[in-house]
C-alpha cells in the first residue's frame, strides 16, 4: 500500500484497485496549497474525522470532481448528501466492509461542527484493516482511555496520531497514546500547520526514540509503502 501525505491531517492510502483520501485541506493549507493540486486527486472514498474546517475545507470539491464516496458520523454524511455527493454514514462502534478492506469507526475526544457552526456530530477515528495491514488513523484527539481497545482487537502495523499539542494530543500523551494502542511505529499529523500547532521535529522524535519507537514526519508530498 502506497501512503502519502498531503498536510495536516490529509493522506492518501493507494490499494491496488482503490485510492481512499482523508480529512481534505489542502487549498486553506499555506503549507500544502502550492505543492498540491486537488484536481488531480481522484480518490474513491473520502473518510472525515470530523466537521472542522482544517479537515473538510476540500471535501466538497474534490468528491464532485472524482464521484468519491465521503464516509463519516451519520450528521456529516446527511450534511454531504443534501450536496447530491454519495455518503456512507457510521457511529462509533460500528464497522464496514468496504470494497478495499474493513473499517471500524472509533471514538476521539474533540469538538465537531462546521465553518458556519452548524453540527458535525461527534468527532472520530478510524482503524482500516486493508488486505494484511492494519492502520490507526486518529484524528484529531485527546489522549483517551478508549484507545486501550484498539489492541484488543487489531494488530495495528502503523498509527497515525496529532502531535501538535494545543488543540489536539501533544508529544507526550502521543507516546502515551502509542503504548495505549501497542503500535510502535508512528506517523505525525497535525502539526505546523498554524503557529498553534508548530512543533521542534528533532526534539518529537527524540521523545520516541526514547521510548523505542518511531515518529515519521513526512514532507508534503512525500510517499512511502507499508
Amino acid at each position: 500500500m502506497k501512503i502519502t501525505y498531503y498536510g495536516q491531517n490529509c493522506f492518501g492510502f493507494k490499494t491496488e484497485n482503490n485510492f481512499i483520501l482523508t480529512d481534505p485541506f489542502i487549498t486553506g493549507n499555506d503549507l500544502a496549497k502550492d505543492k498540491i493540486d486537488i484536481k488531480e486527486l481522484n480518490p474513491d472514498y473520502i473518510f472525515l474525522t470530523h466537521a472542522h474546517q482544517d479537515h473538510t475545507l476540500d471535501a466538497e470539491a474534490i468528491a464532485k470532481q472524482a464521484g468519491a464516496t465521503i464516509v463519516s458520523n451519520y450528521e456529516i454524511a446527511n450534511h454531504y448528501s443534501e450536496k447530491d455527493i454519495e455518503t456512507h454514514p457510521m457511529n462509533h462502534g460500528g464497522s464496514w466492509e468496504f470494497p478495499f478492506g474493513k473499517v471500524k469507526y472509533v471514538n476521539a475526544i474533540h469538538t465537531s461542527s462546521f465553518p458556519d457552526g452548524s453540527y458535525g456530530g461527534q468527532p472520530g477515528g478510524f482503524v482500516f484493516s486493508i488486505g494484511d495491514k492494519t492502520i490507526y488513523m486518529a484524528g484529531d484527539t485527546a489522549l483517551t482511555m478508549d484507545m486501550k481497545l484498539i489492541p484488543l482487537e487489531f494488530n495495528l502495523d502503523l498509527a497515525v496520531l496529532p502531535i501538535g499539542d494545543n488543540f489536539t494530543m501533544g508529544i507526550a500523551d502521543a507516546v502515551r497514546a502509542s503504548d495505549f494502542i501497542e503500535c510502535n511505529n508512528v506517523i505525525g499529523c497535525h502539526y505546523d500547520t498554524f503557529g498553534y500547532i508548530e512543533i521542534d521535529h528533532d526534539g518529537a522524535r527524540k521523545a520516541f526514540e526514547a521510548v523505542e519507537k518511531k515518529l515519521t514526519l513526512l514532507e508534503i508530498g512525500e510517499s512511502f509503502e507499508l
